[in-house]
């Protein structure tokens, strides 16, 4: 049997750029996808913390099929190796045959931000150009570069809980010609207020923007918890947004910044206004359908979806067959 083609991280980049990307994801969500709940296991390691196997499935019948398989060792910690890896299969649904095999590590990265950008694409102002970002992890860089897909961006702040991380990627983005500048503690509340776009991508268990600090117009792009233990708002943002969500489904029991509020009573499931196939399928225009549309504050939460790494998978590997 012929070897499969491998595209490591920097080759699957090359074959996804930014804006083909967020459009294939908006295409996605019109499609007919089967996409079944993510299979979650727990391993049982000797002596060892539990590890767990991740395994998510997608496919469009008579197309593509894709899993990814994503592994989380804690104890890998203590030996200097990854504590997750990831790898993801791409297939063809008429014959089963494999057809290309990519990073799921950055496949992961690179269409969870392209998600963040198309929400901003129906949801922020057209001229919004300040950024605020919360995090400073390798999907923080990604989500600065997607959100400058789509919107005019000529200022980004960068916050981190460490702040030696913030300066080191505000450093990145300056040697790439980006206006990038580090928002400390005792600027956060004035940066956030000012931002026409805050986005987070941390793993915070406790809010770090506050909805006291939302003014008129914001966009706010949730990407970061992906559990009930997890959220990076109050209470406060949610019940003064209007709330898009990635899927429904995932998003009201999946993700702490929905989930918490729901169980404190500060907002109802129901309240949720759309999510991305309702955007990308025109039931809904997004801010320009909303009441005061100028003023609204929007909010977008993310926990991901496997129809958007299969959406990825398949610009790239097309791309792949273009050049051969």
């Amino acid at each position: 049997m012929n070897s499969i083609p491998y595209l490591g991280s920097e080759q699957l980049k090359a074959k996804l750029p930014w804006l083909d990307l967020i459009d294939a994801i908006d295409t996605v969500f019109t499609s007919e996808v089967i996409e079944p709940l993510r299979h979650q296991h727990d391993l049982n390691v000797l002596n060892e913390p539990t590890a767990s196997l991740l395994l998510k499935p997608a496919w469009i019948e008579g197309e593509y099929l894709g899993v990814k398989q994503v592994t989380i060792f804690p104890g890998n910690s203590a030996r200097g190796l990854p504590g997750l890896n990831g790898s993801y299969l791409l297939s063809s649904a008429k014959t089963g045959e494999p057809l290309l095999q990519v990073d799921a590590d950055e496949l992961t990265a690179r269409r969870t931000a392209a998600a963040s950008a198309l929400a901003s694409r129906y949801l922020s102002r057209a001229d919004s150009h300040k950024l605020l970002l919360i995090g400073s992890g390798r999907l923080a860089r990604e989500l600065v570069y997607a959100h400058s897909a789509v919107r005019p961006i000529d200022q980004i702040e960068v916050w981190s809980r460490n702040q030696q991380s913030a300066e080191k990627l505000v450093a990145t983005f300056v040697a790439e010609g980006l206006p990038a500048t580090v928002c400390t503690d005792v600027d956060l509340a004035n940066s956030a207020a000012s931002a026409d776009i805050i986005s987070c991508a941390t793993m915070s268990t406790q809010a770090i923007i506050l909805g006291e600090w939302l003014t008129p117009g914001t966009h706010l792009d949730l990407v970061g918890g992906f559990k009930p233990d997890m959220r990076e708002t109050d209470d406060a943002a949610v019940q003064k947004s209007a709330v898009f969500v990635d899927t429904r489904l995932a998003a009201i029991v999946e993700a702490g910044d929905l989930t918490q509020p729901i169980e404190n009573g500060a907002f109802d499931k129901n309240d949720v206004v759309a999510e991305l196939s309702e955007l990308s399928g025109k039931q809904h225009e997004g801010r320009s359908q909303l009441k005061d549309s100028d003023q609204q504050i929007t909010l977008f939460k993310s926990v991901g979806a496997a129809r958007e790494d299969l959406a990825a998978a398949i610009l790239a590997y097309e791309g792949l067959v273009d050049e051969t």
